[in-house]
């Protein structure tokens, strides 16, 4: 379970995490979630002092997998996906170099039902997958591919913040994507990444990546079969494959999703709640939910070349 703290009544969110800031700190590193309650966090700029106030530089989202609404530096509405399908298990940008180590989640409104947030501990997981399956993705990493087509997922200029080639391109030749422009103007990239990664603060292996969560194996059925028929298999938005390039079979996503789901601690959200989330230790996933729901993400603590390792070279 996360840490829980109960704010005092405050009428200054920001005031509060500066006085609390060593405690979360601390809080955050003995257990890779903490929940604070009682802030009364009510909009993004609310947000936005209590990231200020934390001491953890903002990071601004490059490769996004669905658009988001920008509100400040680091401060983000969540992604656009639809209310009636839940959102696996997944470390935010874990597949990009430059991913976030220190995730922050505010809940403006609460949904009428449902769309409770659900963690899981990225060791425990590797613990329990069977090891003939991690050793392999240790070795071999594993392959995002991407499809960029305007009309599912993020748009070449939502996911790089521009949709000048050269300037795509120069962002692809830095962060080893590879990628090849359609000839009805599409963009299609590759990316190795690590499946298991050490934790900056103690070494421990973690199990950090989106190989389950970006498959087309997760998609519900009639939603794969769709875009299967629409786009083709080798044109999905997004997928994964082994970092050989072979395809992984359902039955993997179905292991990798059931160590997750036998590890979930779920929290429904009340209206002001702050989560404090270790992006490495700490995967998140997100219930399908109806009514109004409206939760803020800030992302902070960009990492580094020499901040956490991975087990493979990519």
């Amino acid at each position: 379970m996360p840490a829980t703290l109960q704010a005092p009544e405050v009428d200054d969110p920001a005031r509060w995490a500066a006085e609390a800031r060593d405690m979360l700190h601390t809080a955050l590193v003995a257990h890779g979630a903490v929940l604070v309650r009682g802030l009364d966090l009510r909009t993004p700029g609310d947000v936005a002092a209590v990231l200020g106030k934390l001491g953890v530089e903002p990071v601004v989202e490059k490769e996004a997998f669905a658009p988001r609404q920008r509100h400040s530096p680091g401060v983000h509405s969540s992604s656009a996906w639809p209310p009636n399908q839940p959102m696996c298990m997944h470390h935010e940008l874990s597949y990009a170099l430059g991913f976030p180590q220190v995730l922050l989640f505010a809940c403006l409104s609460e949904p009428t039902t449902g769309g409770t947030i659900g963690l899981a501990d990225s060791a425990d997981v590797l613990r329990a997958l069977p090891h003939a399956l991690t050793d392999r993705f240790e070795q071999a990493g594993w392959l995002l591919t991407r499809s960029y087509n305007g009309e599912i997922g993020a748009t070449v200029a939502e996911a790089f913040g521009t949709d000048d080639r050269d300037e795509v391109e120069r962002y692809c030749d830095a962060h080893a994507i590879a990628y090849a422009w359609q000839p009805d103007g599409g963009l299609r990239t590759e990316q190795r990444r690590s499946a298991v990664v050490r934790h900056p603060a103690d070494g421990q292996r973690c199990w950090f990546n989106q190989i389950a969560f970006l498959n087309e194996w997760t998609l519900a059925p009639e939603v794969r079969e769709y875009l299967v028929d629409e786009y083709g298999s080798g044109g999905l938005p997004f997928n994964t494959r082994y970092g050989d390039g072979e395809a992984i079979g359902e039955d993997v996503v179905r292991t990798i999703n059931s160590a997750y789901a036998q590890r979930t601690v779920s929290l429904p959200w009340r209206a002001g709640d702050l989560l404090v989330i270790d992006n490495i230790r700490t995967a998140h996933s997100r219930e399908a939910y109806e009514g109004p729901r409206d939760v803020v993400v800030a992302m902070a603590a960009p990492n580094g070349p020499d901040t956490c390792s991975p087990t493979i070279e990519v």
